[in-house]
Order: structure tokens, then C-alpha cells, then sequence
């Protein structure tokens, strides 16, 4: 296992500057984050039920999970971004067409269903108190019933309308409940048909429950998802050596590169042998909120501009590591931001390579 510790600001800049060209389709689950900013001093006792009713003084709304993806995708100066998946005849459906069209996300591949409701995620939230401590319970309103075989028809074919313009596919598997969302088992297999078919094109996923079934394309797991342990305990880290074997068992099960998420501790990637990208260490207090679908951002955009897998990655930890600095908020990062953190880096990795650092 070797580690990356090395990329210029010319380098650096070189691949920011690609990224207006690298064209982007986004295949998943689009869920709409809405909040509701609740002011605490306003609050009233119902008369019917005798319980409080909280009052709502503002709402907003920003395009979420694959969503998020696209918002830092938009932030960072992609040259394309195209929307494939579906929404709700409902009105967080129209809100979240009408979020992603102010992103200059392409929507006409989104397509209205009626037998589903639009992915909503519902989180009030006191306005008096900034950061996360102001977070009430969310609502989530999902899907629960298998996605159409029509509706899969439908996906697919937009996909496969846009691949011959596209310079890559980011597959964003949200949704839990097993073919309930875009990512079905049968639009799994067919991606792996169209990765075969489109050598050219980038095709990078990540998946809340099933990264380790998908075949032919990059993967984003996590550490623990790696080595296949569930349910870690909190501050537990898998070690590096049984990490590096498990990438190299991954990178030969899905016959395709590995990018393996360490939380602040960076990446470890596959190719071509494992090798470790350090993160950059942030002072506290941080909202991972994000920070996945904003590191698969910058690092596919750096592939799509001419980056290896190990450059790919560390652009990806500079980006997360200036989204999780956005508290209470989905964060994005843009490209005049990176320089200055790469530097940061930089020196991070200088005073660690001293005697006795």
C-alpha cells in the first residue's frame, strides 16, 4: 500500500479548469430536503387537543440525496448536469423541479409519476438556534411499493438517450427498501451493460444498503461497508491492512476501480494498487450532512477533466472538507475554494512527514 501525499496548485488548477467541460447525468433517487424554520417565542397551545402548536414563520427547500449531488455538482462549474429519475405529481415534486432548473440541471429526463410520491425529507428546525442543536425529529415521506417496470423502461431509456453526449454517470442509490427507488436490481444489471458498452464514460455509484452488488462501475463505499460490518460502533475505524485487501477483493468482485471513504481520514483507493489519500484535518464544529454525495462530486468531475483515481480522490476530500464547515445546511463548495485548501493540505502533510510529528 503506497500514499498519496503529493499534488502541485498547477496540478491542481489544471483539472478545476476541465471541469466546465466534464457533462454529468445523475441517476437516482431526488428527494426534496424541506425545512421548516419554526419560531419558538410564537408558540401556541391547541384548543382541541391541548398540545403545542409550533409556528412556522419560513420554509425552504433545496434538491436532496441525488439532489445533493447534483447542487455540488452545479457549485463546482460542471459543463453539463442532467437529472435522470423520477418525482410525484405533488407539490414537493414541482418544487424540486423547480430547485434543480435553478441549479441548470437539465429536468427533462425527472419524469412525473403519479403512483409515487415525491422523496421528502421534512425537518423543522428553531430558527433561534443556529447549528445542528436546533434540529427538531425529521419526517421522511418515501416510497414503500416496488418501482414500475414501466417506470424502469422509462429510466433506462433517458439514460440511454444522453450516454453517447455524456462524460459520466453518478448512480445515486438512496432509497432502503429493496427496488423501491430508481436503483432497482434490474436497473443495477443494466448499468453494468451500459458501462460494458461505454468504455469512455465514467460510471461512479454509491449506495445506502447495496454498494456491494453493483458490477462494472467505480464504487464509493464506506470503510465499514468494505469489510462488510455492519453496524459499527461509534469512533471505530476498520485497520488498513485489512482495509487494502478488501478494496483489492472489491476492485476484482465488480471488475471495476474502488474508492473506499475513511470519514476525515480520507479515501483509499484501488488503482493502481491500494493506495491512501489523506483528508484534510478540520477543526471542529463540523456537519458531515453531504459530505459524501459532495466528495463523489469533486472526484468524478476530476476524473471527467483527466485526474487518476488518486488525484480524483483528494480533490473529492478538498471538497467535503469545505462542505462539512456549513452547519445546519446541505454545503457546496466552489472551484476558487479548492486552491487555498490544497495548500492547506499540503502543509498538513509536510508537518506529518517530520521526525516526531
Amino acid at each position: 500500500m503506497q500514499t498519496f501525499s503529493r499534488m502541485s496548485v498547477e496540478r491542481a488548477e489544471t483539472l478545476l479548469a476541465g471541469f466546465a467541460k466534464v457533462r454529468v447525468a445523475v441517476v437516482g433517487d431526488f428527494f426534496l430536503d424541506k425545512y421548516l424554520d419554526v419560531e419558538p417565542g410564537l408558540a401556541e397551545v391547541s384548543i382541541e387537543t391541548g398540545k403545542t402548536a409550533h409556528q412556522v414563520v419560513s420554509v425552504r427547500h433545496s434538491p436532496g440525496a441525488a439532489g445533493t449531488v447534483v447542487a455540488n455538482l452545479a457549485s463546482l462549474g460542471a459543463g453539463e448536469i442532467h437529472a435522470v429519475g423520477f418525482a410525484g405529481d405533488d407539490g414537493e415534486g414541482y418544487e424540486l423541479r423547480k430547485d434543480l432548473d435553478g441549479l441548470g440541471c437539465a429536468t427533462e429526463h425527472l419524469h412525473f409519476d403519479p403512483a409515487r410520491r415525491t422523496p421528502t425529507y421534512l425537518k423543522p428546525r428553531d430558527r433561534a438556534e443556529p447549528g445542528l442543536a436546533g434540529e427538531h425529529e425529521r419526517y421522511d415521506t418515501k416510497n414503500r411499493e416496488p418501482t414500475s417496470a414501466d417506470l424502469e423502461r422509462r429510466i433506462l431509456g433517458s439514460l440511454d438517450a444522453l450516454l453517447e453526449r455524456l462524460d459520466a454517470v453518478i448512480v445515486a442509490d438512496q432509497v432502503e427498501e429493496e427496488d423501491c427507488g430508481v436503483i432497482t436490481r434490474a436497473v443495477r444489471r443494466a448499468l453494468a451493460e451500459r458501462a460494458d458498452r461505454f468504455p469512455r464514460v465514467i460510471f461512479w455509484a454509491d449506495s445506502r444498503r447495496r454498494i456491494r452488488e453493483f458490477r462494472r462501475v467505480i464504487i464509493k463505499p464506506n470503510q465499514f461497508e468494505a469489510v462488510g460490518r455492519a453496524d459499527p460502533a461509534t469512533g471505530e475505524t476498520v485497520d488498513l491492512s485489512e482495509l487494502a485487501a478488501a478494496v483489492e477483493r472489491l476492485a476484482q468482485r465488480t471488475a471495476a476501480p474502488v474508492a473506499v471513504t475513511r470519514g476525515g481520514e480520507g479515501m483509499l483507493v484501488s488503482s493502481p494498487e491500494p493506495t491512501l489519500v489523506p483528508g484534510v484535518r478540520v477543526p471542529g464544529p463540523i456537519d458531515p450532512t453531504g459530505a459524501g454525495d459532495s466528495a463523489t462530486a469533486g472526484a468524478v468531475l476530476a476524473l471527467g477533466a483527466g485526474a487518476t483515481l488518486a488525484e480524483a480522490a483528494l480533490v473529492g476530500n478538498l471538497v467535503a472538507s469545505i462542505t462539512i464547515e456549513q452547519l445546519a445546511t446541505t454545503g457546496t463548495a466552489r472551484p476558487d475554494e479548492l486552491p487555498d485548501r490544497l495548500r492547506l493540505w499540503q502543509t498538513q502533510e509536510r508537518d506529518m512527514s517530520r521526525p516526531n510529528a
